[in-house]
C-alpha cells in the first residue's frame, strides 16, 4: 500500500455525524491531510478554529441543539474572524439565504457541496485543495438555487430589456401613445409590452389597485435608473 504523500494542509471539521464524520477523518487522513480537529457541534468547532487555525474547514449546515443553521452561521464567524482560513459547507440542504451571504462575503477561498451529489472522493479531495488555492467550488445545484433566490428577490429581473424601456417611460407618466412614439413602435406593441409587465410582475387585474401605478413602484423600489 502507498503512503499518501502530505499536503501540509491542515482542517477542521464539523460534522453531527458521527459515522460520517469518522469516514471523513479516514478519508481526508488517506490523502495526506491533516485533521486538527473532528466536532460534533457548532461551539466546539469554533474553539477548534481558534485553536488550531487551520488552512480550512468543513462544515455541515445543521447541527446541535436545533438543527436548523448553526453550521453554517459559525462558517461565516470563520470568515469573518479567520479570513485565511478556507470554507467550504458539506451538506443535504442549500441554506439560500446563508449561502449567499458566505458567497458573496468573499468570494475566494469558499465552496459548498451536497453531500447526495459527491460521486467521487477524490473529486470532493480535488475540491478541498481547490478551495484552499483560492478557488470557488459551488455544487450546480447550488449555483441554480441561489440564482433562483436572486431573480425573485429582484421582480424585474424577468422584464427584457424592451420591457424595463417600456416600465421606464411609465415610471415618466407617459401614456402608452407616447411610449410608443418615443420607442418608433406601434400602440399595439407598447400595449403587449404593458401587459407582459403586469404578468411578470404578478400584478392581476384587481378591482381598487390601479397596475400601473403598482409597476411604477416595483421600479421605483428597486432603484431603476429614469
Amino acid at each position: 500500500m502507498t503512503t499518501p504523500t502530505p499536503t501540509d494542509l491542515t482542517v477542521v471539521l464539523a460534522e453531527d455525524s458521527v459515522l460520517l464524520r469518522d469516514g471523513l477523518v479516514r478519508l481526508l487522513g488517506a490523502s495526506g491531510i491533516t485533521v486538527a480537529a473532528a466536532c460534533g457541534d457548532a461551539e466546539s468547532f469554533l474553539r477548534a478554529v481558534a485553536e488550531h487555525e487551520p488552512d480550512l474547514v468543513v462544515v455541515d449546515v445543521r447541527m446541535p441543539p436545533t438543527y436548523t443553521s448553526e453550521g453554517i452561521k459559525a462558517a461565516l464567524v470563520v470568515r469573518e474572524q479567520h479570513p485565511d482560513t478556507a470554507v467550504i459547507v458539506l451538506s443535504q440542504y442549500v441554506e439560500e439565504q446563508y449561502a449567499t451571504e458566505l458567497v458573496a462575503s468573499r468570494p475566494r477561498g469558499v465552496g459548498y457541496l451536497l453531500k447526495d451529489r459527491v460521486a467521487d472522493t477524490g473529486d470532493f479531495v480535488a475540491a478541498l485543495h481547490e478551495v484552499h488555492g483560492g478557488g470557488t467550488v459551488l455544487d450546480p445545484e447550488v449555483v441554480g438555487q441561489l440564482l433562483s433566490r436572486a431573480a425573485n428577490r429582484d421582480p424585474l429581473a424577468a422584464l427584457t430589456p424592451r420591457e424595463r424601456e417600456v416600465l421606464g417611460l411609465m415610471a415618466q407618466g407617459r401614456t402608452n401613445s407616447a411610449i410608443g412614439a418615443a420607442l418608433y413602435v406601434s400602440d399595439g406593441a407598447v400595449e403587449k409590452h404593458v401587459s407582459s409587465i403586469f404578468t411578470k410582475l404578478d400584478l392581476p387585474p384587481a378591482e381598487g389597485d390601479h397596475r400601473r401605478v403598482l409597476a411604477v413602484l416595483r421600479w421605483l423600489d428597486h432603484g431603476e435608473e429614469r
